[in-house]
């Protein structure tokens, strides 16, 4: 019974240990059906992959923003960059002048950052505080974030329950946030397609 036991579980491991590398290989939760959540539905925001004509060109649209930084898909798709700056200007989220890809630098993806504007916004959180924090570097000079701020790189939840420890639901914000970032950037990419 002992050996049995020792063969089966062997034989997991080894089915674990060979699936890996297949598993790692492939989106987790965005697509069609994949059900995203919380600050991965920002990063998976446009992870869907199209393989037919023009598949070449899909880093330079907003369904690339998983696939590379947002500085580099602003700065490939010029008029996403124009429309999404605009847009969140127009609803008081962006200064005037603000060159989103400087100040989306050092995100993950897009979705990420427009969601840290988003929360920035909503719960008076200076953004210059979250995108330390979520980039894991030092505060912009002159920047009043508390001590610590950018010490390590962390969550939009974690970032939120660190600068707002009043906040009642970080979780609930960073949901509200992701869902407010998808929103603008299937805007802001429809704008740009017209």
């Amino acid at each position: 019974m002992k050996r049995l036991l020792a063969i089966l579980t062997g034989a997991i491991v080894a089915l674990a240990i060979t699936s890996a590398p297949l598993f790692a290989q492939r989106p987790h939760g965005g697509g069609a059906g994949g059900g995203n959540s919380g600050a991965n539905g920002a990063a998976m925001h446009g992870a869907g992959t199209d393989h037919g004509p023009g598949a070449e060109n899909s880093n330079a649209t907003a369904k690339g923003a998983a696939a590379g930084s947002p500085t580099t898909v602003l700065a490939n798709n010029t008029k996403l960059d124009t429309h999404l700056t605009s847009l969140l200007q127009s609803k008081g989220l962006l200064p005037a002048g603000t060159d989103l890809k400087t100040a989306c630098a050092g995100f993950k993806n897009l979705g990420q950052c427009i969601a840290a504007v988003h929360v920035s916004h909503n719960l008076k959180i200076p953004f210059a505080c979250l995108s330390a924090d979520m980039t894991g570097t030092a505060p912009a000079t002159g920047t009043t974030c508390p001590a610590g701020t950018g010490a390590s790189k962390m969550s939009l939840g974690k970032s939120i329950q660190t600068l707002s420890p009043n906040t009642s639901n970080a979780k609930t914000e960073e949901k509200s946030a992701t869902k407010q970032a998808d929103a603008d950037i299937n805007e802001a990419e429809s704008d740009s397609k017209s």
